[in-house]
């Protein structure tokens, strides 16, 4: 950013101090002004008209946020997702993707360890095997190379990440410029640690949990229920931002996706809600757990309800193709790095050219599993199936063999052909649901555009 850019900028957040209610519509304002090639023009529009509507869920959201997180932690957020990432790093990142014909990611997901003190049944991390670390320096130097292509988000996930949790807060420290999210079982959440999220501000977390008491302990072992509850009282009672993420399968859908379980955990203080659904990655891993096409036509209907009528930030992982334009891995929005270090195209894609301790960021992205990405995206026509995996295996099978890409699971090194045999039959079905709707709703956009022309 230039210098009057900066103060601009400055000024948005400044605008927090007081009534920042009052003065949304005004940060709005110079958000636009801000947005150089109005590269966020119809988010920055759209954000106006939810936020700024009085009586709307979305105002009440903002204006709940305001009152009952602390300040700082919500300055932070604003600096770090909308300021340095969105308006700043995003033209970075657009200028290098375009030198090097490369995709570069909104946010990079990485694991601190592969180390866990839970073992959940159908767990995509538990194929790594729990003896592998990625240093300090090394967590600290992709960032800082991150940084250099305008990249300020980043996701922890493992194993367990808390394991790390010293380390994690010691990034936080050195780079306040970024944002950092971590998936936690929530076991080692505790006051201190708290403490010092609410120091650095730049961090916050989202709580591994399948439903109910019953649901959650089924996978991921009794008592952890309870553990988790417990750290979302814990946070809420810091006055802290933090979230939910939900596995949904084909025996907690309905339960994850009920008014009685969503409005708990908002009434535990949940802002966010990661909808993902089952995927049976590694040896072992139990099929009969997918989501029936009936089921995820269920969800993708029901996420769509909740953002209308609750106050919760609701994201669903695939049903959510159709916003993004496609599948968002490969480094088009986000890249995994597994704590041995395997630079890989999405954490349910476990197929490898490269490691980070042998290769720059960049050269990672460049890569043949990652230009294979690019060169395919999006995988299909129809953005209600946009991932590789589940809903185009067979594009899968494709860009691993023609990519030369390996297996980067440690416990079971797992063959492609075995991997996309699992899907196979759920792709079709999916489909089959898919595609009528998906050509009914192009349809009515094309009367749209005809009857506005």
């Amino acid at each position: 950013m230039n210098r009057v850019q900066k103060k601009a900028a400055n000024l948005i957040l400044s605008y927090l101090a007081n009534n920042p209610m009052e003065r949304l519509p005004a940060m709005l304002d110079l958000a636009e002004k801000l947005d150089r090639g109005n590269l966020h023009g119809p988010q920055i529009r759209t954000m106006r008209e939810m936020l700024c509507t009085k009586g709307s869920v979305w105002n009440g959201f903002t204006e709940r946020l305001f009152e009952e997180v602390e300040p700082r932690c919500v300055h932070k957020l604003l600096e770090c997702f909308f300021i340095n990432g969105s308006l700043e790093g995003s033209v970075k990142a657009s200028e290098i993707a375009q030198q090097y014909e490369c995709n570069v990611p909104w946010a990079i997901l990485m694991d601190p360890t592969s180390a866990c003190n839970l073992k959940c049944t159908g767990c995509w991390a538990a194929q790594y095997g729990g003896n592998n670390n990625l240093s300090y320096e090394m967590l600290d130097s992709v960032i800082r190379q991150g940084k250099e292509i305008g990249i300020h988000f980043y996701i922890f996930s493992g194993g367990e990440p808390l394991v790390r949790k010293r380390d994690i807060i010691r990034l936080c420290d050195a780079h306040p410029e970024c944002y950092f999210f971590a998936f936690t079982n929530g076991t080692l959440v505790d006051e201190e640690f708290c403490k010092e999220i609410v120091r650095v501000a730049n961090f916050t977390l989202a709580f591994s949990i399948e439903g109910d008491e019953e649901s959650t302990d089924m996978r991921r072992g009794k008592g952890t229920y309870k553990h988790v509850i417990e750290a979302m009282s814990l946070m809420q009672s810091f006055r802290l931002p933090f979230g939910y993420s939900t596995c949904y399968h084909s025996k907690n859908t309905e339960k994850v996706g009920s008014d009685a379980f969503i409005d708990d955990m908002i009434s535990r203080g949940c802002r966010f809600a990661w909808n993902f659904t089952y995927m049976p990655i590694g040896e072992g891993a139990p099929v009969d757990l997918l989501a029936t096409a009936e089921q995820r036509i269920w969800m993708h209907k029901r996420i769509r309800e909740i953002r209308d009528t609750k106050p919760i930030f609701a994201l669903d992982f695939w049903n959510d193709g159709e916003y993004t334009e496609g599948c968002i891995a490969g480094g088009r929005r986000y890249l995994h790095i597994n704590a041995a270090g395997d630079v890989e195209p999405c954490a349910f894609v476990h197929y490898s050219n490269v490691n980070i301790h042998d290769v720059s960021l960049l050269d990672a992205l460049q890569s043949p599993i990652f230009k294979a990405y690019r060169n395919n995206q999006p995988f299909n026509g129809n953005h209600m199936r946009p991932c590789p995996l589940l809903d185009n295996p067979e594009t899968l099978r494709k860009m691993v063999k023609e990519s030369g890409a390996r297996s980067t699971d440690m416990q079971a090194p797992e063959n492609v052909d075995d991997l996309v045999s699992k899907t196979l039959s759920q792709s079709e079905k999916w489909a089959a649901t898919a595609d009528p709707i998906w050509t009914e709703r192009e349809r009515q956009l094309t009367e749209e555009r005809v009857e506005i022309a």
